[in-house]
């Protein structure tokens, strides 16, 4: 098996490493291929105005500076183009990547490049909290991630879908089970703008987030976390609305 690993957080990420030693559970044969900088919040963007330029840092391991998307295409397209990667792993995220941290994750946007590229493709993130902010339990993503990869992978992943995995801020040892999920919903209410002041005057901006608890739904990706379990959540490539596009099909036909 050939697996290519990926993120975010780039080159010199501590989650990357933890991602790779995941990945060796499982074969010898890993290639790493990672933004030379933090690109964390770019989404699935696609660099088409600059150009990317790639460094090999060591054998089997490339920085690209570009996005975590760019980066699965230079792999697959190019570095690995005659022997393409089985499997993508991209994380392990420095922080929880569920409900609507999905549409802005570079993380799930790898394995959505991944996927898309026709390869079988898993997001791994691992969450903190105020206490674990400047060290992450990655050893809870080390530790149970092989078990969950082996299941996806037995099982099938099928085309079109991406595996989301989401392990809580939590000791090994002290995760409650895993679950199933789906995408979970936020209060956006808890959104804001922090304005502040530079040494000038000048006014500057943070997209900051109040930290109070609110109500999280049954079997979401957020009510897992928050009991202590491993959330696995499948995405869909296709957003297709089919009610709604089954409604519209019958509002425009009639005209």
């Amino acid at each position: 098996m050939r697996i290519l690993v990926t993120n975010d957080d780039g080159i010199h990420a501590a989650g990357l490493e933890a991602c790779v030693r995941i990945a060796q559970s499982f074969t010898d044969d890993v290639w790493v291929v990672a933004p030379e900088f933090d690109q964390s919040g770019v989404a699935h963007s696609l660099s088409l105005s600059d150009p990317l330029r790639l460094r090999q840092v060591e054998e089997r391991r490339y920085a690209v500076k570009g996005t975590p998307t760019d980066c699965v295409i230079m792999a697959v397209r190019h570095i690995l183009a005659d022997n393409p990667p089985d499997l993508v792993l991209s994380g392990v995220n420095r922080g929880q990547n569920i409900a609507e941290d999905v549409s802005y994750s570079g993380t799930v946007a790898g394995a959505i490049e991944g996927t898309i590229l026709g390869i079988p493709s898993i997001a791994l993130s691992q969450a903190f909290g105020i206490k674990t902010r400047e060290n992450p339990n990655y050893i809870t993503a080390e530790t149970h991630a092989p078990k969950i990869i082996r299941t996806l992978l037995g099982e099938g992943i099928p085309p079109g879908i991406v595996m989301n995995v989401n392990f809580p801020d939590r000791a090994p040892d002290e995760i409650t089970g895993i679950a199933a999920t789906f995408q979970g919903k936020r209060d956006q209410r808890l959104m804001r703008i922090d304005e502040r002041r530079d040494g000038r005057g000048n006014p500057y901006y943070w997209i900051a987030f109040e930290r109070r608890i609110f109500e999280t739904s049954p079997g979401s990706d957020l009510r897992a976390l928050d009991e202590g379990r491993i959330s696995v959540t499948p995405l869909r490539l296709d957003m297709t609305d089919e009610p709604q596009m089954t409604r519209l099909a019958l509002l425009f036909d009639a005209k």
